[in-house]
């Protein structure tokens, strides 16, 4: 591998600008950072030039680590937005100047720029300063000057930036040629998708200081893992549904046929979908359609921008407007964006206000557990102070989803409710006395995740990740995965080991279980993590560490609803921290296979 970083993380004055990023970029890769501003990118790029130290992780480049290591002997080469080019030096000057600084001849200098400025295509350019080129000049030679001194790797922030566009699309198409020509592993910078498109072998999207994804441009824009990626690349959708065995709808039928195979048994379950503008069919009656029909609508807003058109289609009254929500601020609002070609637009005509039929070419499900909220407690009162709690507001925002308001007058107690009860997305109640009793009532009635959260609790700084039961390990971790995306928290995953026998001989069985979460967390939910082992009572020692800092989040993962009670009352009766159980029920043994295979001939005799 060309670049590979290994939990790397920033802080600045005690807030994380670079949440433990780790990542391998292979050698001629052309790899390309992608994100909002503030979202780490740019100081990642500078850890791995040497302009900024880190505070954990490693960086190597071809097999050397240069985490310690002063810029100047990392061999890499940086072009900034800015050009920063010596105003007083020729363009020949500027090029050479990393070459005289290593003393190299005065006729290979030369030969070198000339090189060069064939590549950048600015030949005969040499004796002109930088003030009589125009900007995409200047950023020519700023890269001609990045490649003078042949390093491994080339690094370019955002160079692109202060450019008009038909000069940025020369520009990109130049750095591409040169890049593949010299064969260099190049990490791009922007917060552009059309660069990202045009230029990345990969993307890695970041996020609030942590890598969300990463993937080919393609893989990533049709089926991205994250709410944030999905909206991200370009304009989507998003829509809670439900998943089942008849497929998946948004009210009384399904839309889509099941991706199961025919005959398999899919739980019932909200999930989060993706609908791309593009994907959407626009007719002037249900029958008209080809597709499957998702809902009725009226034309809102059009919007001619040349090759598309793009519709905002307010839903009629029903189910499916209700399931709709807003990528920019999380809301419920009916209507549907939606993109058409001119050819479409001239079969079908439309005007403001008319009334079409909308149906659905393609739809892709987020691999996401947390679909949205569901404040629960005895009467309207506590759940709408519940709904509107500062953390859960701050969580739905960033995850672009809903939070309901379920009233439950037998909440906690020993009757009441129904056991096959229907949850929109994870239960959320608050931090009293008795909530172990509240978060079992609502497992035992159908709830898969609970969130505890005290009146005043800050936004986490830390989430600590711990589950009783091997079985509740990839339930636990996909959803640690899904909440961590959206705030910038450091994960820890703590495995905790009985304090008997001899330590020494747990130890190894302990690291093993740690590498083991830590392995899956990256390979399947792409989530980094750090990893601590401890010895003693399970629910000691998380208290313990909780007891640290008051801006840390929990996540316990269970697979017996007894284990509340009997394990963890201390932690869940009335918590200080932010609390979210994930509840995986245990799989029975299966039996040896001599007993299944004796089953089976009982059952044909």
């Amino acid at each position: 591998m060309s670049i590979t970083l290994d939990q790397v993380t920033k802080r600045y004055q005690g807030a994380t600008v670079v949440n433990d990023v780790s990542l391998d970029i292979g050698d001629g890769e052309f790899f390309v950072l992608l994100g909002p501003s503030g979202g780490g990118k740019s100081t990642l790029l500078r850890a791995v030039a040497g302009l900024t130290g880190v505070d954990h992780g490693r960086i190597s480049l071809h097999g050397r680590d240069v985490t310690h290591l002063a810029a100047r002997e990392r061999g890499v080469g940086l072009v900034f937005q800015n050009y920063a080019l010596f105003r007083h030096m020729t363009v020949a000057d500027n090029i050479e100047f990393a070459l005289r600084v290593r003393r190299m001849r005065a006729a290979a200098r030369r030969a070198r720029r000339k090189e060069l400025l064939r590549l950048v295509s600015l030949e005969g350019m040499d004796d002109r300063l930088p003030a009589q080129l125009s900007g995409g000049q200047q950023q020519r030679v700023a890269v001609a000057r990045a490649l003078a001194h042949k390093p491994e790797v080339l690094l370019l922030d955002e160079p692109f930036g202060a450019l008009d566009a038909k000069i940025r699309e020369e520009l990109r198409r130049t750095i591409r040629q040169v890049q593949r020509e010299l064969g260099i592993t190049t990490v791009l910078v922007t917060h552009d998708q059309e660069e990202a498109f045009a230029l990345a072998d990969r993307i890695g999207i970041m996020n609030l200081g942590r890598l969300l994804e990463m993937g080919r441009p393609d893989d990533l824009y049709a089926r991205p893992a994250t709410r944030f990626v999905a909206t991200f690349l370009g304009a989507a959708n998003l829509l809670l549904a439900r998943q089942s065995s008849r497929g998946l709808s948004f009210g009384s039928e399904p839309v889509i046929v099941p991706l199961a195979e025919s005959g398999s048994r899919v739980r019932d379950h909200e999930v989060v979908a993706v609908l791309r503008p593009e994907e959407i069919e626009v007719a002037p009656s249900r029958d008209a359609l080809r597709t499957a029909y998702i809902a009725e609508g009226v034309v809102d807003e059009i919007l001619f921008s040349g090759a598309l058109e793009r519709l905002r289609v307010r839903l009629g009254d029903g189910a499916a407007g209700a399931h709709v929500v807003r990528s920019d601020n999380g809301a419920d609002e009916p209507y549907l964006e939606v993109t058409r070609t001119q050819h479409e637009q001239r079969l079908f005509p439309l005007a403001q206000g008319g009334e079409v039929s909308l149906g659905v070419r393609r739809l892709h499900v987020l691999p996401t557990p947390l679909s949205s909220f569901t404040a629960c407690a005895p009467n309207e009162e506590l759940a709408g102070q519940l709904a509107r709690h500062g953390l859960l507001t701050e969580l739905a925002t960033r995850m672009k989803t809903r939070i309901t308001v379920q009233v439950e007058p037998s909440l906690g107690t020993a009757d009441g409710g129904d056991d096959g009860m229907s949850f929109g997305g994870a239960a959320v109640i608050a931090s009293r006395p008795g909530a172990v009793r509240s978060v079992e009532w609502l497992l035992q009635r159908g709830a898969e995740e609970v969130l505890i959260l005290p009146e005043s609790a800050p936004s986490p700084r830390r989430v600590l990740i711990h589950w009783t039961d091997e079985s509740a390990r990839r339930a636990t971790l996909a959803v640690s995965a899904s909440l961590l995306r959206h705030v910038s928290a450091e994960a820890v995953y703590i495995g905790i080991l009985p304090q008997s026998g001899s330590l020494g001989a747990q130890r190894p069985l302990g690291m093993r279980a740690l590498l083991d979460a830590r392995s899956e967390a990256q390979a399947v939910h792409g989530l980094d993590m750090r990893t601590e082992l401890r010895f003693g009572d399970v629910a000691r020692e998380l208290a313990l560490r909780l007891a640290e800092s008051p801006d840390q989040l929990l996540i316990l993962g269970i697979t017996e609803v007894a284990d509340l009670e009997r394990r963890f009352a201390a932690l869940l009766d009335e918590p200080r921290w932010p609390l979210l159980v994930v509840y995986q029920p245990g799989e029975r043994t299966r039996a040896p296979e001599p007993v299944r295979a004796a089953a089976d001939l009982l059952r044909f005799a």
